[in-house]
């Protein structure tokens, strides 16, 4: 087992209405995991989400900025922003704030995005987002790490243009990529710092990492300097049934899984202490680096709990959290 393996928390910056989220929840929420040792935070990114039913969101990347100055270490970023909605010179600017402002924390999670209504919405078309995404990947780095940009990216026409100043990470914030069919997967080995996956079960997780490592080498790339992170919904309870039937009621009202992937609400951690602690070591075991957990219901006490019973016991990975191991 690695050392290197973290472990983040997703928040709640979204909700079913009518309720709305809570920026201040939202801190201390931030403020709370920071005090009991977890690595990373990581909110949701949509302009618009919702049309039977509406779900309220914070903007991902305003709410970076104000956790950056609520919080000294935990790590911050986006899980994913929808990259081809974005301005890319806009977002350069952004970001490099959201780095100053934290010293150095902000990871960018991007992804092509899905949801029709906010292209349309957006003036972006959707059957481009691919190539969008490409373009505005490259534009936002060479913002991040050129003096001078000169050019042109579409209708974007750039000439000395100057963007001061740089983010503080050198050379760029850590930058993941979402996606699951093939051609995603080359682009996040071509392109990216890595890979950020969604409700994928470890073997799902090891054959698709295993094929974002092979793009890597078959275009020269070292593939173990690529990173990952994978999202997975986690709900400890005193039974496995019990755990299992509320964390699907709480995935079935929230979220979706997209048909075209192997994202699955099976890939829940859920059960007792010691269960949940089996399924974490499968990922670390499939290659996972960076554990994202998405706590039932967001509520304190699971986070607590997992800082307290499971971290604690998954090895040379819990050495910040041995403090608050009962």
């Amino acid at each position: 087992m690695t050392a290197n393996v973290e472990i983040g928390l997703a928040m709640e910056n979204f909700v079913a209405h009518p309720a709305s989220p809570s920026p201040s929840r939202l801190m201390r929420y931030a403020e709370h995991a920071e005090s009991l040792g977890f690595d990373s935070l990581w909110l949701w990114d949509h302009l618009l989400l919702g049309t039977t039913k509406a779900f309220p969101v914070l903007d991902s990347l305003s709410m970076l900025a104000a956790l950056a100055v609520r919080t000294e270490r935990v790590k911050l970023g986006t899980g994913v922003l929808v990259l081809p909605l974005r301005n890319p010179v806009e977002l350069a600017k952004t970001t490099a704030t959201i780095d100053h402002l934290s010293n150095g924390r902000l990871i960018l999670g991007v992804a092509t995005g899905w949801y029709q209504k906010e292209f349309a919405a957006r003036g972006v078309p959707f059957q481009r987002r691919g190539k969008i995404t490409e373009r505005n990947l490259a534009v936002l780095r060479q913002f991040w790490t050129e003096h001078e940009v000169n050019g042109d990216a579409d209708e974007m026409v750039f000439r000395r243009a100057v963007m001061l100043p740089k983010p503080v990470q050198r050379p760029t914030p850590l930058l993941l990529m979402g996606g699951y069919v093939d051609r995603v997967l080359k682009r996040v080995a071509t392109t990216s710092d890595g890979w950020l996956t969604y409700f994928y079960r470890s073997q799902d997780f090891a054959e698709s990492w295993q094929r974002v490592r092979e793009h890597a080498e078959e275009a020269g790339r070292d593939p173990d300097t690529l990173k990952n992170a994978s999202q997975l919904p986690f709900c400890v309870a005193d039974t496995y049934s019990e755990a299992d039937r509320k964390v699907k009621d709480f995935l079935a009202r929230n979220f979706d899984q997209p048909e075209w992937s192997k994202a699955t609400f099976e890939s829940a951690i859920r059960g007792t202490a010691e269960q949940c602690v089996e399924q974490l070591l499968e990922h670390i075991a499939a290659g996972v680096q960076h554990l994202i957990l998405v706590p039932w219901e967001y509520e304190e006490n699971q986070v607590e709990e997992l800082a307290s019973e499971i971290v604690p016991k998954l090895g040379s990975v819990s050495h910040r959290f041995q403090g608050y191991a009962s």
